[in-house]
C-alpha cells in the first residue's frame, strides 16, 4: 500500500466529496501541459534513454516499438523462447531492438527504466533487481499516461472483478452517441499507446477515452490520474498474482487516485465505497453511487423500470433525470443493468446529455460469450456465458434466470464454490459438470443442494461440450434455461473462454438442427 495523505470526506447525501488534497504530479516531474510533452520535447526526453521492456506479446511489442521510435535504446527480455516469441523477436531485431529470449530474470546493465507486460508478477527477480538498483518499473498503461500530449483526451476509467469490458463498451457507445470522438481501450485489447499518441498531423485522435483497467495494469501505473473512474465490484480473483485479497483490493482502488470529477462506486458492494473513502482525489471530486434500487441523492438507480440520475441534476434532493429504460439494455439482466448505470454515471460526469445515454445503450451490443442467447430448442433457452470465469461472474449470471440447468466447471484457480451454490441452489433444475476441477463444484452441490440432479462428465476431448449440452437437454423442461456459466477458467479443455463458448454454441446449433 502506498502512503496516503490526510483527506477529509464529507459524507452528506448532497454529494460526497473528498477534499484537502493537491493533485500529485507525474513520477517524472511533468504534467499534461508541460512543454516536455510536445512531440519535440518527448523525443528529447527519451533520446538515448536505456529502457528494458519485460515481455513480448500484445503490450510488449508495441511498447518496444514506440520507445524505439522516440529514440530510446530498447532491450526486450522474455521468459519464453517458443516459435511465436522468436518470430516477434526477429521483427523487433529488424527495427534495431535487442531481444533476449529465455532470460527474463536478469536486469540488463545500464537500464534506466523497466516497462513491463501487466501479467508479470511483482516478485519476479527482474523487478527485485530493479528495485535494488533504484530503477522504476512501469506498465504499458503508465507508459501511455506519460506519453500523452499537452491536449490529451481525458480518461474515464473502469475496473472491477467482473463487468469491465461490457461497461467500457457501453460507455464508449454513449460517448459516441453524444458526438464525441472516443474509443474503448486498455485491457479490452485496444492499445492505449496507439490511442494517446497523436496522428500523423500531430493532432489528438480522441476527445475522451473509455479505459478498461485490470488490477495488474493498475499495480504498474503509479501516476495515473483519471478524469473519473468506477470500481464495479470486488470479489476474490487473481490472488495468486497479488498475494492476498488486501493487495488485490488495494490495486483496484488505485483507479480512484487523483480523480478530478467523480469516483463511481457500487452501492451494493461496500468495499467499492470504502475504496472511495480511502482515495486521494482532487478537491471537488464527488463520490457517485449506483444501485439497482431507488437512488438517493448523488446516486443513479432504477425506478419503475427507468434508469434515473439523482447525481448530475441541479436539485439532487428533489429531482431525478430519466436516462433510459431497462428495455434499452441488452441483455436486461441485473448485473448488466448495473454495468449500464456505471457507464451512465461516468458519461454524465463528463457532461453527456441524458438522450445520449439512452441512444448509446440502445446502440450497444454485448460481445460474444457474455450471457449470450444462442437458441431456443424444444422450449428450452440456451445461453452462453463462457466469460463467467470466476464465481462472482457466475453468480451474477445465475441470478438472471430461473429455473436453470447449469453447465459448470474447468480450472477453479483456487476458488471455493460453497457460497455460489448456496445462493443459487433454489434456481437449479440440474447441473452438468465438466473440466478438471468439476469435483469441487460437485462437493459444494452435495453440501448445499443435495436434491439437485448432477451429471458428472469425465470426458475432456473435443466432443465433451456436445456431450454436456445433450446431458443438459435431458435434464431441462419447457421454459427452463440451459446456462453455461462455468465459474472457472477454460484452459484445461480449451484455448480460451472464446473457444469454449464457440464449442457450446456449435453443440446447441447441432441440437437445434436435429429438432428442426
Amino acid at each position: 500500500m502506498r502512503d496516503r495523505r490526510t483527506r477529509t470526506l464529507l459524507r452528506g447525501l448532497g454529494g460526497r466529496q473528498v477534499s484537502d488534497r493537491q493533485p500529485a504530479g507525474d513520477s517524472v516531474g511533468t504534467s499534461p501541459g508541460d512543454p516536455a510533452r510536445d512531440a519535440a520535447g518527448l523525443r528529447a526526453r527519451w533520446h538515448g534513454k536505456r529502457v528494458t521492456v519485460a515481455g513480448l506479446g500484445v503490450s510488449g511489442v508495441p511498447a518496444a516499438r514506440t520507445l524505439k521510435d522516440l529514440g530510446a535504446v530498447v532491450t526486450v527480455v522474455n521468459d519464453g523462447d517458443d516459435e511465436r516469441a522468436r518470430s516477434q523477436a526477429a521483427e523487433l531485431a529488424e527495427a534495431g531492438i535487442t531481444v533476449r529470449l529465455g532470460d527474463g530474470a536478469t536486469l540488463p546493465e545500464g537500464t534506466e527504466l523497466v516497462v513491463t507486460a501487466p501479467g508479470w508478477k511483482p516478485d519476479k527477480p527482474l523487478f527485485l533487481a530493479a528495485a535494488e538498483a533504484g530503477v522504476p518499473v512501469w506498465g504499458d498503461v503508465e507508459l501511455a499516461w506519460q506519453l500523452r500530449g499537452p491536449d490529451a483526451a481525458p480518461w474515464l476509467a473502469v475496473t472491477g472483478t467482473n463487468g469491465k469490458t461490457t461497461t467500457v463498451r457501453m460507455l464508449a457507445a454513449i460517448l459516441r452517441a453524444a458526438g464525441l470522438r472516443t474509443e474503448a481501450v486498455g485491457n479490452i485489447g485496444v492499445s492505449l499507446l496507439d490511442a494517446v499518441l497523436p496522428d500523423e498531423n500531430g493532432r489528438e485522435k480522441y476527445d475522451v477515452l473509455a479505459v478498461e483497467l485490470s488490477s495488474y495494469q493498475l499495480h504498474w501505473a503509479p501516476s495515473l490520474r483519471a478524469h473519473s473512474a468506477a470500481v464495479l465490484n470486488i470479489a476474490p480473483d487473481h490472488l495468486d498474482w497479488h498475494g492476498s485479497m488486501e493487495a488485490y483490493t488495494a490495486d483496484k482502488g488505485r483507479v480512484y487516485e487523483g480523480n478530478t470529477v467523480a469516483c463511481v462506486y457500487n452501492a451494493a458492494d461496500k468495499v467499492t465505497e470504502d475504496l472511495v473513502r480511502e482515495a486521494d482525489v482532487e478537491e471537488g471530486c464527488r463520490a457517485i453511487g449506483f444501485t439497482l434500487g431507488t437512488p438517493g441523492p448523488s446516486q443513479l438507480g432504477v425506478v419503475e423500470g427507468i434508469l434515473v440520475d439523482r447525481a448530475f441534476v441541479e436539485n439532487r434532493s428533489a429531482q431525478a433525470q430519466e436516462l433510459a429504460e431497462i428495455g434499452d439494455i441488452d441483455p436486461p439482466a441485473p448485473h448488466n443493468i448495473a454495468n449500464a448505470l456505471a457507464a451512465a454515471a461516468l458519461a454524465r460526469a463528463y457532461g453527456v446529455a441524458p438522450a445520449a445515454v439512452r441512444d448509446g445503450l440502445r446502440a450497444f451490443r454485448p460481445d460474444p460469450h457474455r450471457i449470450e442467447h444462442v437458441a431456443d430448442v424444444a422450449g428450452v433457452s440456451y445461453v452462453d456465458d463462457s466469460k463467467a470465469t470466476n464465481t462472482h461472474a457466475a453468480e451474477a449470471s445465475l441470478a438472471a434466470y430461473d429455473p436453470i440447468v447449469w453447465i459448470a466447471g474447468g480450472l477453479a484457480k483456487g476458488a471455493s464454490f460453497d457460497e455460489l451454490v448456496g445462493k443459487s441452489a433454489k434456481r437449479l433444475r440440474g447441473v452438468v459438470l465438466i473440466g478438471r476441477d468439476r469435483a469441487l463444484i460437485g462437493e459444494a452441490l452435495a453440501r448445499h443442494a443435495p436434491e439437485v440432479p448432477v451429471v458428472d462428465l469425465e470426458q475432456t476431448d473435443t466432443g465433451a461440450m456436445s456431450a454436456a449440452v445433450r446431458a443438459a437437454a435431458r435434464l431441462a423442461k419447457t421454459g427452463d434455461t440451459v446456462l453455461m456459466a462455468p465459474a472457472c477458467a477454460s484452459m484445461d479443455m480449451f484455448v480460451n473462454y472464446n473457444k469454449r463458448g464457440e464449442a457450446f454454441a456449435d453443440a446447441v446449433r447441432a441440437l437445434a438442427a436435429e429438432h428442426a
